[in-house]
């Protein structure tokens, strides 16, 4: 999940600087998902439960209210239907992941990740959920990226 996260980082780093700094919250929640996987039992550490959740909520939030807005915003003034037909194909399919995030994160809030199997399951399912958003994600940006990319190379 890392190199991915590393990989992407070096395809678009420099492109805009809402976009790095959104990369580095990738990062960050690549390496607190690893910190919670990796405890033993995982919900007895609270205070990495809670970091873990933080992280997650700030970086679905940020694709939600900032960077997907972003990205639409770019596809419509370079004219792009390509890329705003692919977002409109993606957006729901991330924002499905975002309540599934959000709902992870309500059942930490609650306290209700005593019983360690099922919280394992519900973090192991989350992180495969994590990859498949990612790669939704990269492949959203690069689409948008590659194509002003070129106009602007052209306009030049």
């Amino acid at each position: 999940m890392l190199d991915s996260c590393q990989n992407a980082q070096e395809r678009w780093g420099g492109v805009h600087k809402l976009i790095d700094r959104w990369l580095e919250e990738r990062e960050e929640l690549v390496q607190a998902f690893r910190t919670l996987r990796d405890a033993r039992p995982a919900f007895a550490d609270k205070d990495k439960n809670r970091d873990f959740c933080a992280i997650l909520v700030d970086y679905v939030s940020a694709w939600h209210f900032e960077v997907s807005g972003q990205l639409i915003e770019e596809a419509k003034a370079f004219g792009d239907a390509r890329g705003l037909e692919l977002a409109t194909q993606i957006n729901p399919r991330i924002d499905e992941s975002t309540q599934i995030a959000l709902a992870f994160n309500d059942h930490c809030e609650k306290g209700d990740c005593k019983d360690i199997e099922r919280f394992a399951d519900k973090l192991g399912k989350l992180g495969g959920l994590l990859r498949e958003r990612f790669e939704l994600e990269d492949c959203l940006i690069e689409v948008l990226h590659t194509a002003h990319k070129e106009e602007g190379a052209l306009e030049v």
